[in-house]
C-alpha cells in the first residue's frame, strides 16, 4: 500500500504510559524517538499535556504532563526529523500551559474527546490552532455511541477548521466492517479533512483494522512499538511499517529498539492480547475491569471473569 498522503504517528510513550503511569526512563524515551525518526515515522507522541494544578497526580511520570522543559532535556542534542505530538484531555490543561507553537518543542496537539464533550473539545482545538499547532480531534469510544449522536458531532466538526478527525476504537471491539462504516461516514461528513485511525488490539484486529482503514482512505495512522498500550495495546508499529510501501520507512531501527528496550520492558509490565482483554472487546466494554483483574490472584480465571461480566447473577 503506497499513498504519499499517508502519515504515521507513533503513540508508544503516550498510550504505553497508561500501563505504568508514564514512569519511563529518559533513555527509553530518547531512544524511542531516535528509532522512530530513523524509521521515517512522521510524528512521535510523547504523552499527555496536563496541568498539575488541574490534575494533581504526583505518582505519575513527567510524560503525563509533557512540560516543554522535560522534552528539551530528554531530546537535547537529538536531530528532530520526526515531528513531536502530545494529547490533551478536556478540563485537564490550562490555557496558560499551552505555549505558542513557535516557543514549544511540540508541533501537534491532539484533542481527545467523547461525543458528549465535542463543543468543549472544539474550543480547545481552536485555541491550539490559534497558537500555531497542527491539531486533530480524536473521538474516543465511538463504538459506544448512537449513530445520531455521532452524526451530530461530525456536523459540528464540519463547521470548524480542525484539519483531521480520528476514528478511535478505544475498546478494541470493532470489526473491519465497522471501520469501513465509520471511515466512510467521517469522509462524507467532513469533506476536505484528513481521517485518522487509532485501533486497540483486544481481539487481535488492530493491525487488520488499520489496514482496512487505509483501504477505505484514512491517511493518518496510529501505531506503537511492539504494540505497547493500555490493556491489549495498539496496532504494532513494526507491522504497519512493513505493510506500507513508501520507501521512506525503514523497519530496522524499530526492530533494534524492540530487542534492546521493549523485550526487557515486557518482563516488567504487561500488555498485549490476553483473554480478559478479548472479553471486554467482545462486550464493547472499557478494559478497566480486565486490567484490575490481571492484578489479582485470580488473574487467569478467565471463565469466572467472563461470567461476571455476562451473567453476574450466577457469580457469588
Amino acid at each position: 500500500m503506497f499513498r504519499p498522503q499517508i502519515k504515521v504517528l507513533d503513540c508508544t510513550i503516550r498510550d504505553g504510559g497508561l500501563i505504568n503511569k508514564w514512569q519511563f526512563s529518559d533513555e527509553l524515551v530518547r531512544e524511542t524517538y531516535v528509532a522512530c525518526a530513523a524509521a521515517g515515522v512522521d510524528y512521535v507522541e510523547l504523552g499527555y499535556k496536563a496541568s498539575p494544578e488541574l490534575y494533581p497526580a504526583p505518582e505519575y511520570g513527567c510524560w503525563r504532563f509533557c512540560r516543554d522543559e522535560d522534552v528539551e532535556r530528554v531530546l537535547a542534542g537529538v536531530e528532530r526529523t520526526a515531528k513531536l505530538s502530545c494529547m490533551v484531555d478536556i478540563g485537564r490543561v490550562r490555557e496558560e500551559d499551552i505555549a505558542p507553537c513557535a516557543e514549544s518543542p511540540f508541533d501537534m496537539i491532539r484533542v481527545a474527546s467523547y461525543v458528549k464533550d465535542i463543543d468543549k473539545a472544539i474550543a480547545l482545538a481552536d485555541l491550539c490552532m490559534e497558537r500555531g499547532y497542527e491539531t486533530t480531534m480524536n473521538i474516543m469510544a465511538v463504538s459506544t455511541n448512537l449513530e445520531k449522536d455521532i452524526d451530530e458531532a461530525l456536523e459540528q466538526l464540519a463547521q470548524t477548521k480542525i484539519p483531521a478527525v480520528y476514528v478511535v476504537d478505544s475498546y478494541g471491539s470493532m470489526y473491519c466492517e465497522d471501520i469501513t462504516f465509520l471511515v466512510k461516514k467521517y469522509q462524507e461528513a467532513l469533506p476536505g479533512k484528513t481521517i485518522g485511525v487509532h485501533c486497540h488490539n483486544n481481539r487481535q484486529l488492530a493491525f487488520a483494522n488499520t489496514i482496512q482503514a487505509i483501504i477505505d482512505g484514512a491517511n493518518l495512522l496510529d501505531a506503537s512499538v511492539y504494540g505497547i498500550g493500555r490493556g491489549a495495546g495498539n496496532c504494532c508499529l513494526e507491522l504497519l511499517l512493513s505493510f506500507l510501501k513508501n520507501p521512506k520507512f525503514n523497519l530496522r531501527p524499530v526492530l533494534k529498539l524492540i530487542q534492546d528496550y521493549f523485550i526487557p520492558l515486557r518482563e516488567e509490565i504487561e500488555w498485549g492480547y490476553l483473554i480478559p482483554y478479548a472479553i471486554t472487546g467482545m462486550l464493547n466494554e472499557h478494559p478497566r475491569m480486565a486490567i484490575a483483574m490481571r492484578k489479582t490472584p485470580d488473574a487467569d480465571k478467565y471463565l469466572e471473569f467472563y461470567d461476571k461480566l455476562t451473567t453476574p447473577e450466577v457469580v457469588e
